[in-house]
């Protein structure tokens, strides 16, 4: 308990430091070439880019600084020294600095999207090592209703590694492609943050105390540092954060779910971005044509956004894109007009998907409303971990294998 209260306390540090220093370098990265114009405003002032890499740094200093107070005890006792424990810290740390500096490569090379899913799967090498030496836990619960044709569980061995190796790519990339206006990508990592860690302390009483306790010591450090650069990046912005904080939250939250065994759990509270995922497959897959910037288009008439839109030519389309706009449609999924030569459409993806059902709105009311709609599919998120789960799982074996 002293340590998550010196924790607290070095993260309140953390906070204003980061809030100290934001401001205070902008301008290196503007003179570095590091700086970008923001497409939602009139105004072409050159807006810092990539300053997640500042929150980033701070949060693992914050981490680094706590390891002599965290092992403290243990120092003196190097014969009860929790190797497996301080192997997990470090091997979240290696993966998480990993992406920082990957993160912030892309933030200067502009790497293309098959870096974007590598890089993740590299960086999650040093979590799945720890995970086989001090778990090699292969085997997932069945739900209740399949448990006639499977049994209890079900061990599916390397699978599930390449399982959590895909959860890495997803979390870092996930958040990434939900994202494009003020404040968005750090306020919906604020908000699974904050999920997460009163999870942690809902099942802080239970079996898996040291693995929420683990989980905590990461989320806390890594909440404070988000909140302050989350101030700097509320709209109006006056910072970007890049790729570099969308690939350091990423990993984070992969981070807890591997090693603190609730993957599923992290899953449910980034349903939003799942939704987002699904949503924007078929552009994500070239099946339908898809531009660099999906961004939402700004009305300098009007100051509202409107949904982005691509074009789809007749004579290039294929069956596949034919039958996904014949789904979509059907589902009331896209905007589109269409004439002899071509069908246009809006970009798929969750806030362009927002602008068609709500109507064309300020950036601000549109990044509140996307906000809002993370908090209410976190409720979902624990309304389906906590009252629904027991239909589906018995709740003693469940909570050992989420």
């Amino acid at each position: 308990m002293w340590s998550l209260i010196i924790l607290i306390i070095l993260s309140i540090v953390a906070y204003f430091l980061t809030d100290e220093l934001i401001p205070k370098l902008k301008s290196l990265f503007i003179n570095a070439g590091l700086f970008g114009i923001d497409l939602c405003k009139v105004s072409k002032d050159k807006i810092p880019e990539a300053i997640g890499v500042i929150s980033g740094c701070i949060f693992l200093i914050t981490i680094l600084l706590f390891i002599p107070i965290g092992f403290g005890n243990s120092l003196m006792d190097r014969g009860n020294f929790p190797h497996n424990e301080f192997a997990e810290l470090l091997a979240a740390l290696l993966s998480i600095c990993c992406m920082l500096l990957l993160g912030f490569a892309d933030d200067v090379l502009n790497l293309k999207w098959r870096y974007k899913l590598l890089l993740p799967t590299i960086a999650s090498l040093p979590l799945l090592v720890v995970y086989y030496v001090n778990f090699n836990s292969t085997t997932f619960i069945v739900p209740i209703p399949l448990r006639q044709f499977f049994g209890v569980s079900v061990n599916i061995g390397f699978l599930y590694y390449i399982y959590m190796g895909m959860l890495a790519v997803f979390c870092t990339n996930a958040i990434n492609i939900l994202a494009g206006i003020n404040g968005l990508e750090v306020g919906q990592s604020v908000i699974i943050a904050m999920s997460i860690i009163l999870f942690d302390i809902i099942e802080l009483s239970g079996d898996q105390y040291k693995a929420h306790n683990f989980s905590l010591h990461i989320m806390i450090p890594y909440l404070a540092t988000t909140l302050a650069l989350f101030k700097h990046n509320w709209y109006p912005s006056k910072v970007f954060v890049g790729d570099t904080f969308c690939y350091v939250s990423g990993m984070t939250f992969a981070v807890v779910g591997i090693l603190s065994h609730f993957s599923k759990t992290v899953l449910l509270f980034f349903l939003p971005q799942i939704i987002n995922f699904l949503y924007s497959i078929p552009q994500l897959f070239r099946i339908v044509p898809c531009p660099r910037h999906r961004l939402p288009k700004y009305s300098p008439e009007t100051d509202l956004l409107h949904a982005s839109r691509t074009v789809i030519l007749k004579k290039d389309m294929s069956l596949l894109t034919k039958m996904v706009l014949h789904i979509f449609t059907f589902l009331k999924l896209v905007d589109k007009v269409e004439d002899s030569d071509g069908i246009m459409l809006n970009n798929l993806t969750l806030i362009n998907l927002f602008l068609i059902k709500m109507g064309p709105m300020s950036e601000i009311r549109l990044t509140k409303s996307l906000l809002v709609f993370q908090i209410l599919c976190t409720c979902i998120a624990f309304l389906i971990r906590y009252p629904m789960a027991s239909y589906f799982y018995d709740v003693h074996i469940y909570n050992n294998f989420v």
